[in-house]
């Protein structure tokens, strides 16, 4: 294991940012706000704020408070993680996962409230959250591979940093990956999702509730699935239009995190500060990591999709934070529970996609909720 450092990438910072600076506008439809794609109006913004006034090097400064490793893994990609020990001798080993368009920065308010808690009678954890394989600092696999092979590569991680059980966090490619680890892992003691991914090889509706979630999840994926089956079948052909455009990079991601947060139908910002979604974006461009980061979704199609194997069930104990604005919303209690063995439910309040940018104090009180539940 290697004790890491995240770089500036002086020169590819110049280069994004000369990039940005030559960025052309062109014609939007009348009217439009963001049913079209990306607003023309918030990514002017953005390039502004871009160019005057965001610091890169100061966010690099902060991401490097944390110790981090590259951890080699036999026959397997190097995976970047951080991992942040607790002082208490009771801490619990957490493996806390991101997705796309995501990286380690999502957690960047629950690190040291996790490992270290005001309350003493608070759990307290271990962290450790990797990069996924492909992005930012990780190595990319030679070829695409799905979340069921990157459920592998964690429970290895974890080995590798001396953890026998542990318990698992995520959202978005976190949860699929957290339900193959469910599936498979027989070291995980708990799995807390706040986003449905994997689901139940029989998902017909039985009721009104479960028909109502059925409907709303056709609408979701005849509308903001796209991406999805772009990123699945052709990754390599939006390499090569991504790879040299930072804005068009910065305009496929914050078209996400604008139209998947939780802003109460405005659909004009996400709802946290405009820096961290640049920091995010730079994140992806320094590490030239945008295409190789698509390879998940071709890995996924590959694998056979999101359906728990016909005759399984995941048994680990598992906990749910229902966030209601997720694009990945929770059907009904009784249809998740056809896949998952679910102790603990929350129904959010408020909050989207992007629960621990959005609303970090719910996801933590959630989380350390679930883990006292299981004692």
């Amino acid at each position: 294991m290697t004790p890491f450092t995240i770089p500036v990438n002086a020169d590819e910072a110049a280069w994004i940012r000369r990039r940005v600076a030559e960025w052309r506008p062109f014609p939007e439809p009348a009217g439009h706000g963001w049913e079209h794609g990306a607003n023309m109006a918030y990514m002017e913004r953005l390039r502004e704020r871009w160019l005057d006034g965001f610091d890169w090097p100061a966010v690099v400064a902060h991401l490097n408070r944390l110790p981090q490793l590259r951890v080699p893994l036999e026959g397997a990609p190097t995976l970047h993680c951080v991992h942040l020990r607790s002082p208490r001798a009771d801490a619990i080993p957490l493996l806390i996962a991101h997705g796309w368009p995501g990286s380690i920065l999502e957690f960047d308010a629950l690190y040291e409230r996790l490992a270290a808690p005001e309350d003493p009678g608070a759990p307290a954890f271990h962290v450790v959250a990797p990069s996924l394989p492909g992005y930012a600092w990780s190595d990319a696999p030679p070829a695409p591979i799905g979340p069921r092979a990157v459920a592998g590569l964690y429970d290895r991680l974890m080995a590798a940093l001396g953890y026998d059980r542990y318990l698992y966090q995520g959202g978005d490619w976190g949860s699929v990956i957290g339900g193959w680890l469910g599936l498979d892992s027989p070291r995980l003691i708990g799995l807390h999702l706040n986003g449905y991914g994997l689901r139940a090889a029989d998902m017909s509706p039985r009721t009104a509730e479960e028909r109502e979630w059925l409907r709303w999840a056709r609408t979701i994926r005849a509308t903001e699935t796209g991406y999805l089956q772009l990123q699945a079948t052709k990754p390599q052909s939006l390499g090569f239009a991504m790879m040299d455009s930072p804005m068009g990079v910065a305009a496929w991601l914050a078209e996400k995190y604008c139209g998947w947060s939780d802003t109460r139908g405005t659909i004009v910002a996400p709802p946290f500060p405009l820096d961290t979604l640049l920091a995010t974006i730079m994140i992806y461009l320094t590490t030239r990591s945008f295409a190789t980061a698509t390879w998940l979704y071709r890995g996924m199609f590959l694998e056979g999709g999101f359906t728990i194997p016909e005759g399984r069930r995941i048994e680990v104990p598992t906990g749910v934070a229902a966030f209601p604005r997720d694009l990945l919303a929770f059907p009904p209690r009784t249809m998740v529970a056809r896949g998952y063995h679910v102790v603990h439910w929350t129904d959010m309040p408020r909050g989207g996609h992007f629960a621990g940018l959005e609303e970090p104090d719910l996801l933590l009180a959630d989380l350390r909720a679930f883990a006292a539940a299981l004692g």
